[in-house]
């Protein structure tokens, strides 16, 4: 645990105070709970339970490590590829050559060993917005979810088909499965429909009486572009309702497929523009809001010419209020009672604080109404949190996260040691009343508790024991 000092010996002032001590600080080095993408929950239960990419259990994979994100590029990729040739192999595959299925057998071995990796990579419980790292309850989340429909898309059945000598419908039906990867993904459904009814019409005993086949009677000799080309353009009429009228279904198999495939497209159409209309109701105003913002403080720091640092401290902050205030954690504790509050903070931020070498020894009562009277911050990386020499209006204590030192000498800023987490920044400076010696910037994202000093300061006068116990706690480590 860190803790700040002060070098100087200037006299304290005030209706109560410490005096000043001169001493060293230890640097313990720590690493944050969490990943900068991921806002850690408030308080104890924080610094308790968050993982770190380098406090996972063996052999598992750090979701936010950036070679893992490459590899989650790579899939999207390959993603992409499969809904591509997946309809087309399904509906011409007795024209296209077998170097396809080959390039299809090794996206499969990609998939393959992300099925297996998915059992070494930690999620983000979406209740408690904490790292759950423990094998089994990832092991089990995936089994009873994903995991069967993740198999069935990655196996070869198509290699399967030509081992066996099978060219039936029926192989050919499950190698579509490999759409599985495209749950999420709708707008592949103009390639998909257009390959499906071409598929319909080639398998149908009367070329003549297809869709194709009456505006192109040998339509099976003409090249596979041509075909492709307009399988597309029927597609996307038929999505758009345009319907030009010149390729229509002929047969009650194509007049089927039609009619589902437009449900379809009614169904999609109103997904589309419920999930659009809902968008510009309920996130409008406050994503404009944000907007403007940033434009104002990219504004304000070009117009002041202000430096580079400063202006990404002041963009990454906006940026990190407006991700706290979506998860509406201050709004639900101010609807609540002061007494009920209360209770929260306690079992929130009292092992925190009660860990705290300036208040080993001091009584529950005293925590108790520290703790009450705290309100809880998130600073950005790389964003100071106190300036050397500013006035001392706040104390600090750090939740999780981790904090640099700073001090800056002959014009020379020079790092003095680290804070982590349980460390109080600035404490010197708000009990001696006397301006803070360093400057502390954050390294990673950060929580702080944060109490103004003249409440500190009733709180330690009303428990004038305590106080003297914080005074020697104070001694013992500045000196």
């Amino acid at each position: 645990m860190a803790h700040s000092s002060s070098s100087s010996s200037s006299s304290c002032t005030g209706s109560w105070c410490f005096p000043c001590y001169n001493g060293e600080r230890g640097a313990g080095i720590n690493v944050c709970n969490v990943p900068d993408d991921l806002l850690p929950s408030l308080g104890a239960t924080a610094a308790q339970h968050q993982s770190a990419p380098n406090r996972l259990r063996k052999y598992l994979v750090w979701p936010y490590d950036p070679r893992y994100k490459v590899w989650e590029t790579f899939l999207i990729l390959l993603v992409v590829y499969s809904a591509w040739i997946c309809p087309l192999e399904f509906a011409f595959t007795r024209y296209l050559p077998r170097a396809p299925f080959v390039v299809d057998d090794i996206v499969n071995g990609f998939f393959a060993v992300d099925i297996v990796l998915t059992f070494f990579v930690p999620y983000v419980d979406k209740k408690s917005y904490l790292v759950v790292d423990d094998p089994k309850k990832i092991a089990l989340r995936y089994l009873s979810t994903w995991f069967i429909f993740d198999v069935c898309s990655t196996v070869p059945f198509h290699s399967i088909n030509h081992l066996f000598n099978k060219h039936g419908l029926g192989f050919r039906f499950l190698n579509v499965l490999r759409l599985w990867r495209l749950r999420r993904v709708t707008l592949f459904a103009v390639h998909c429909a257009g390959c499906i009814n071409y598929l319909i019409a080639d398998r149908y005993p009367n070329p003549a009486r297809t869709w194709i086949g009456a505006v192109m009677p040998d339509f099976r000799e003409d090249g596979l572009w041509e075909r492709y080309v307009t399988c597309l353009y029927w597609s996307i009429t038929t999505m758009t309702t345009t319907g030009y009228g010149d390729l229509h279904a002929q047969n009650a198999r194509e007049m089927l497929f039609g009619i589902s495939y437009m449900l379809f497209n009614l169904w999609l159409t109103a997904y589309l523009i419920g999930n659009m209309t809902n968008l510009v109701v309920h996130s409008t105003g406050r994503t404009r809001d944000f907007r403007d913002m940033i434009q104002a403080a990219s504004d304000f720091s070009a117009r002041n010419q202000l430096p580079r640092q400063i202006e990404e401290q002041m963009l990454n902050h906006i940026c990190l209020r407006f991700k706290a205030e979506g998860l509406k954690q201050q709004e639900t504790l101010e609807i609540l009672p002061r007494a009920m509050r209360s209770s929260i903070s306690l079992y929130l931020f009292y092992p925190v604080v009660h860990g705290a070498y300036l208040f080993k020894g001091v009584s529950s009562s005293f925590i108790q109404q520290l703790v009450t009277e705290m309100v809880v911050e998130y600073f950005a990386p790389k964003e100071d949190i106190i300036l050397q020499n500013e006035y001392p209006s706040d104390l600090h204590l750090l939740v999780t996260g981790e904090v640099d030192i700073v001090v800056f000498l002959d014009g020379t800023e020079q790092v003095y040691g680290k804070a982590t987490e349980g460390g109080l920044l600035g404490e010197i400076g708000v009990l001696c009343n006397k301006p803070q010696t360093f400057t502390f910037r954050t390294i990673k994202l950060s929580q702080v508790l944060r109490i103004s000093r003249p409440k500190l300061m009733d709180i330690i006068q009303e428990n004038a024991e305590d106080g003297e116990i914080i005074r020697i706690n104070l001694q013992q480590v500045n000196v």
